[in-house]
């Protein structure tokens, strides 16, 4: 996925749309922003009190009075110590509170996107949208909006109360001033390019070493090693480069800005010195107006910092929001919500597309009525993987209608139809955790007495019991220390514990030896038994004993019938295969 260009404009509705993320913590953004008020005013009021104390009590010798000052002094550094904790904390909460939100809901909106968005999306991308870009926006709370406003509050605040006690010396400390706001500008862009850069590569590295890992098996058989490590050597060398330019703009600007303050401070001590001599400027005055340049200096040198760090907070959200905003849901309008269902299956004149210049399946109508078998037979891309895909409405289809028990499967809430279905891969994805919360998935309402009797009831539960730990022993991740086998009847419990009323298996026993296979042919059968299922094999052998057979070709059907019927027809399809598999291997024997 190609990453979107930095923007040139500031974008007031995407910033409006970040801070409407706050409404359920609206309390806690007002009082944020009630504090950044108290602590503009609160922030001016230590150097008034030093230039007082100067003016009005040490001159005079008043001791009392400079002691009554001083505790004064201490009592408003306290209080804003205390104020500024609070504000740093709950902006922070605040922060933490959305992106907590924004997480699940993102997760949550993930969960339901087609199949289709992650056919097309590496998983690192959407690893780096749900955790780096998130945890970004929390930068929009903590260090961005309420934290800029506050800072513009002081700056206003320090510039009226300096030019309220010195009109000379403030328009003398302002004369830096255009300097100081053109360079933050210019650090501001410079930031904001290298910036997106860096998200750029982030998202770069995630994708690549998230695939890389997850195929090492594959790179370590082909000896790729030496190649893979090169491309990660490029992307790393690339983020790298990334990183060090933001921190050469760090390092250039802030610089120039204290040696634009040291001028300003230059210039306010050398005219202040010259209106004590004159009696134009108050000895306080001058030693008060140190601490207003520094007030003055230190949030404007931060603003071009914290306003770009606003702005890449706006760019992640953006991504987030993309994701957010994608619309190739599977449409959850349906009200049907049986607790079971007969198993009727009937597909009516069915087209769909991945894409819309070429039609996987075609016109597609076959019926299996309850408690049957249909098995699945074809080439590659023949549409078999497909029609499994559009039962459980992972896509939908484009013409014609899909049926279980005369009802369109678009009646069926999506939560209610896939819990009539259970679906049994080749390809097992087992998480990490233990052998039964891989089978009840950790659903509370499934007990460990349910697992082990679904679990003897195929066979499988002489083999958990001899792991260690039995039931409770820890799947590593993907279950890399488990073999195919063993893996294929973990799923089989866990399709068969969920009790569906319609069950697919999808090429369950073509990685596994013919040992295993019995084994795995045995609960095949138990697992069929009273349920209508679907069964799609390259080996013939798991389907002579399905009520009918379809035989599918470019995406429609070629022969359809039971195993004794097709192997009638001269010339027919799946006679060919037979005869490949079975009469072939006999000769050969």
């Amino acid at each position: 996925m190609e990453e979107k260009k930095p923007q040139q404009k500031f974008d007031y509705q995407l910033l409006g749309r970040v801070i409407r993320l706050a409404g359920p913590y609206r309390a806690l953004f007002i009082g944020a922003g009630v504090l950044s008020i108290v602590l503009a005013l609160l922030s001016v009021l230590r150097p008034k009190l030093v230039q007082i104390m100067v003016d009005d009590y040490i001159f005079k010798y008043d001791v009392p009075g400079m002691t009554k000052i001083a505790l004064l002094f201490i009592g408003a550094l306290i209080l804003e110590s205390v104020l500024r904790y609070t504000f740093i904390y709950s902006t922070s909460v605040l922060g933490q509170s959305v992106i907590k939100d924004l997480r699940i809901r993102v997760f949550n909106h993930i969960s339901g996107l087609r199949l289709k968005y992650f056919d097309h999306t590496p998983i690192g991308t959407s690893t780096t949208r749900t955790i780096n870009d998130i945890e970004t926006i929390n930068t929009v709370f903590s260090q961005g909006a309420i934290t800029i406003v506050a800072d513009l509050l002081t700056v206003f605040v320090v510039l009226a109360v300096m030019f309220s006690t010195s009109v000379q010396l403030t328009l003398i400390c302002l004369t830096t001033m255009p300097f100081l706001i053109l360079a933050s500008y210019i650090f501001k862009e410079k930031v904001k390019a290298s910036y997106q850069v860096v998200r750029n590569q982030i998202s770069k590295m995630n994708a690549f070493l998230q695939e890389r890992i997850s195929g090492m098996r594959v790179i370590q058989i082909f000896n790729a090693e030496e190649q893979e490590s090169e491309k990660f050597r490029t992307i790393n060398r690339e983020y790298t480069k990334a990183n060090l330019n933001s921190i050469l703009y760090y390092a250039i600007f802030f610089p120039v800005v204290e040696i634009i303050s040291a001028a300003a401070l230059g210039l306010m001590v050398w005219w202040g010195a010259r209106g004590v001599i004159g009696d134009t400027v108050t000895l306080g005055a001058l030693v008060a107006f140190p601490i207003y340049l520094n007030m003055l200096f230190r949030p404007i040198r931060m603003l071009a910092d914290r306003f770009n760090t606003l702005q890449m907070g706006l760019i992640a959200a953006e991504r987030v929001f993309k994701v957010i905003d994608r619309t190739d849901v599977i449409k959850n309008k349906g009200n049907f919500t049986p607790e079971k269902v007969e198993g009727k299956v009937e597909f009516k004149d069915v087209w769909f597309a991945y894409n819309a210049k070429e039609w996987v399946l075609k016109k597609l109508s076959f019926t299996v009525n309850a408690g049957e078998t249909l098995a699945i037979v074809g080439s590659t891309g023949s549409g078999k993987t497909t029609i499994i895909n559009l039962l459980s409405r992972f896509y939908e289809i484009q013409e014609g209608d899909i049926k279980i028990d005369d009802r369109s499967i678009r009646d069926f809430t999506l939560d209610a139809l896939r819990a009539r279905i259970a679906v049994v891969l080749q390809d097992v994805f087992l998480f990490s955790g233990s052998v039964l919360e891989n089978i009840t998935l950790r659903n509370p309402e499934m007990t460990r007495e349910e697992v082990i009797e679904a679990a003897k009831l195929i066979g499988a539960h002489e083999f958990i019991e001899n792991l260690p730990g039995g039931y409770d022993y820890q799947v590593m991740e993907r279950g890399a220390t488990l073999s195919m086998g063993q893996r294929q009847l973990i799923s089989f419990v866990r399709a068969l514990v969920y009790n569906p009323d319609i069950l697919i298996l999808d090429e369950a026993t073509s990685s596994v030896d013919p040992e295993t296979e019995a084994v795995i042919q045995y609960a095949i059968e138990k697992l069929i038994a009273k349920r209508t299922s679907f069964i799609i094999a390259h080996r013939l052998s798991t389907i002579r004993h399905a009520t009918n057979i379809m035989v599918l070709h470019k995406g429609e059907v070629q022969e359809f019938g039971s195993h004794d019927e097709l192997l009638e027809i001269e010339d027919g399809h799946y006679r060919g295969l037979y005869e490949m598999q079975f009469v072939g291997s006999a000769v050969d024997g």
